[in-house]
Parts: structure tokens; C-alpha cells; sequence
């Protein structure tokens, strides 16, 4: 067993990516982590900017990754099993709704101590209409208008705007402070960032490169004001065919859209005619099964009902909760045409379990991540697609927090990273 995670490359372009100094997250995201810290008590009340079509999943068929190091043995460690239970109709590997509120929550003798936060945690822009910031409200949480066909099942408010900056830093931690992979020269010209978000990744990206231009896109006006000079946002939706001239673009980066987009084959096709003959395209996806590698995320538990209950809305709705499972990503990307593919494997824990040092900060932050605003990634998809009370989800909710306190439940989730180049012209693939 490993001491940390692995980036596994599968099929390298012989390439290595040009390492990046990315600016870590505010003192926002530092006094959440330290609730003590003098800046505690004001950066709290502070909201972050943006929203996100992004969403955090990853592959459970990875081709190549390592097991975590845990500070408990296997052999000793606590699982989340509960009473058994009565399963869903028509899909017995979920369990109902209702479960949830009779359910036990397991003790565990260190629940006290395991909890590493404490509590839990409570444009275009000179275009934008007011058809578009006539945001949509479901349960007291906010979602972008209805434009084109887009569906993004992430809200758009401060709470939840939050939670992504910090799996910002997450993503960036993985990649030992670097925002990107892809090998990318000193004199890239322009730069597309698809689904952006709240903007914390483009915004990064422009401070690196000022001398490039960097675009911004997603279906919802929430990021910040006061940018870069070299980075603008606009409000569009990538499904729809993209109005971006042909061999504009000299990188393209998207995160975490899944759940977000039904035609996978379409979307890498627009994203391979606007780039640059050489220019690089890379994708990082996440997956909703949380697991662990020695049996201490029971069937049962509320960690493993979470990647069983997004699979099934993902069915439902017709945009897949499964992308990297099916290979999405790289079956895309070789339609397309692009060539010199690379993958990489990673595994998110959750928590403070991990033995070495950077492997816990990477589970502390994710811990909080999710803890801070569970509903929120629950309440669109579970609720409008899969009939849940709102009741309901804060009960599963509950539960859920309770086993993401445990250093006795080593749980992960995996995620992925694809990498591919256009062929430059006259290039024989």
C-alpha cells in the first residue's frame, strides 16, 4: 500500500505539463478549516461569488490507481452498516426515501474527536438581460434561469458557491498546486474555459498567463466583478451549437459537468473545431460512488447510497451520473479525432484518515466540502427528478454527515483526467 494517491498515466503524450503556481483559496476557505483562527469569526459571514455547472464524480473503472494508506487497520475498522432495509421498488440496489428516517446512525466511540471542522457547516458582462438573472428557486435554494436546454442540478448561491472554491483547492491540492495538466507552452494566445463556475479556475488561470486571453463560459451569471484585465465571462450554453470561430483557441479546460450534459460526442466535437491544429483539450470528471478499499462503506450506509441514488437520476433525467464508468471521456475525445490521449487516475478521500500528510489536508478540505452543503448538491436531482420530500433529504442528509465524521470509514471517490491534442495539419494520426 502506497503512502498517497497516484495520478496514473495510461497513454502519455511524452509531453511533460509545464508546472503552475496557482494561488490558494482565501482566508475564507482557511478559517473554515481552522474555526479558531482570528479571521474565523468575519470570513465566515463572507459569501463567494459564482455558481457552477461543475460537478464532482469520477471513475470507478480506473485503469490504474493505488490504495490509500489509513492510520486504522483494515481488520479493525467500523463499517456503516445498519438495520437491513426494505430495497426501492424497481431498483433493489436503492434504498427508499423513507428508510432513511428510521434508520439508526452507527455510534462510533471517537465521533467527538473525529469531526475535523468542529460543528457541522451550517457575463457576459456587459450583456447580461434579466431574463437571465431571473434565477429559478426550489426549496429555498436558487438555480439559473431557463436558457436553451442546459440543466445544471448545482445552485447558484453563496452557500453552495462556497463548496466549489473549496473543491477548488481540492482539485489543486491533488495536482501538487498546479491548476492544469496539459503540457502547455509560455505563449498560449487564447483560452476557453467551459462550464466555468463561480470563475475561480479562469480567474487563476488569466493571473498565470496575463498575456493570453482567457474566456470564461457557463449557464449561469454568478461570477465575480473584479477580474483579471485578460479574462472576460459570458453566459451561454455549450450544448447548443457553439458560435466560437474554428482553430480559435489554444486550450480548452472543462471540470466537472457531470449529470450536466447529454451528448458527450457532441460537446468534444465543438470543443476539437475551436481548437488550434496542436492545441490541447483536457477534462477532468468526477464519480458519484463513494467507496473504500477495505469494506468500511457498508452497502447500507448513506456514503454508498449516494453514487446508487445519482445513478439513478442520471438515468432518469438522460444525462448520465456515469461518465467516467462508461469511459465517456476518452470514447468522446477519440471520436472527435484528438490524438495523443492521456489518462489519469486519482482517488478524493473523505476525511482525515489518510496516513500522510497530503493526503489528509485533501480529505479535511473534501470532508468540508460536502458537509458544509450536502442539500445542495441533493436538492435539485432528487427532489424534481426522483420524487424526494425535502424532508427527506435533510434526514439522508443527516445521516450522511454522521459517517463523514468517522476516521473509521476510509471512504473515497474517484476521479479522472483527460488529456488530448488536435493533430496539427498535415499530422497522420
Amino acid at each position: 500500500m502506497s503512502d498517497q494517491f497516484a495520478e496514473t498515466p495510461t497513454a502519455a503524450s511524452g509531453t511533460t505539463p509545464e508546472p503552475s503556481t496557482a494561488a490558494v483559496p482565501s482566508t475564507t476557505i482557511t478559517s473554515l478549516l481552522n474555526p479558531e483562527s482570528p479571521q474565523a469569526a468575519t470570513e465566515t459571514e463572507k459569501t463567494t461569488v459564482g455558481t457552477t455547472t461543475e460537478a464532482t464524480t469520477a471513475d470507478t473503472t480506473a485503469e490504474a490507481t493505488t490504495e490509500i494508506p489509513a492510520e486504522i487497520p483494515a481488520e479493525t475498522a467500523e463499517t456503516t452498516s445498519a438495520a437491513a432495509p426494505t430495497p426501492q421498488a424497481g431498483n433493489p440496489d436503492i434504498l427508499p426515501a423513507s428508510y432513511w428516517a428510521q434508520a439508526p446512525r452507527p455510534v462510533h466511540e471517537s465521533d467527538d474527536e473525529d469531526s475535523a471542522y468542529g460543528d457541522d457547516n451550517a457575463s457576459s458582462t456587459a450583456s447580461l438581460t434579466a431574463s437571465i438573472l431571473e434565477y429559478r428557486t426550489l426549496h429555498g435554494r436558487t438555480f439559473h434561469s431557463e436558457r436553451g436546454n442546459a440543466q445544471s442540478w448545482n445552485p447558484n448561491d453563496a452557500q453552495h458557491n462556497e463548496t466549489m472554491d473549496i473543491l477548488h483547492h481540492v482539485s489543486t491540492l491533488m495536482q501538487d498546486g498546479k491548476i492544469y495538466l496539459a503540457p502547455l507552452g509560455r505563449d498560449i494566445q487564447k483560452v476557453l474555459d467551459v462550464g466555468c463556475g463561480t470563475g475561480i479556475w479562469a480567474i487563476d488561470f488569466a493571473d498565470l498567463y496575463p498575456g493570453a486571453e482567457v474566456i470564461g463560459v457557463d449557464i449561469s451569471p454568478s461570477q465575480p466583478q473584479w477580474i483579471p484585465p485578460n479574462l472576460r465571462f459570458e453566459i451561454d450554453d455549450v450544448t447548443q451549437p457553439w458560435t466560437y470561430g474554428r482553430n480559435s483557441f489554444d486550450y480548452i479546460h472543462m471540470r466537472w459537468l457531470v449529470g450536466a450534459i447529454e451528448d458527450w460526442d457532441k460537446l468534444f466535437r465543438e470543443c476539437f473545431n475551436a481548437l488550434q491544429p496542436g492545441g490541447y483539450l483536457e477534462s477532468k470528471e468526477s464519480s458519484a460512488v463513494i467507496q473504500s478499499d477495505d469494506g468500511t462503506v457498508a452497502d447500507d450506509s448513506a456514503l454508498a447510497q449516494w453514487g446508487k441514488v445519482f445513478k439513478e437520476a442520471g438515468t432518469k433525467s438522460g444525462k448520465s451520473f456515469q461518465v467516467v464508468e462508461e469511459g465517456l471521456q476518452r470514447k468522446a475525445m477519440e471520436a472527435a479525432g484528438f490524438v495523443d490521449i492521456e489518462e489519469r487516475d486519482m482517488k478524493t478521500p473523505f476525511g482525515a484518515w489518510p496516513a500522510d500528510h497530503k493526503n489528509r489536508e485533501i480529505g479535511q478540505y473534501n470532508q468540508l466540502a460536502l458537509a458544509q452543503d450536502i442539500e445542495g448538491f441533493l436538492v435539485h436531482m432528487w427532489s424534481q427528478v426522483l420524487g424526494w420530500a425535502i424532508e427527506e433529504i435533510q434526514v439522508y442528509a443527516a445521516h450522511l454527515r454522521h459517517e463523514l465524521r468517522s476516521k473509521k470509514i476510509h471512504a473515497y471517490y474517484p476521479q479522472k483526467v483527460l488529456i488530448g491534442r488536435k493533430p496539427k495539419i498535415g499530422e497522420i494520426p
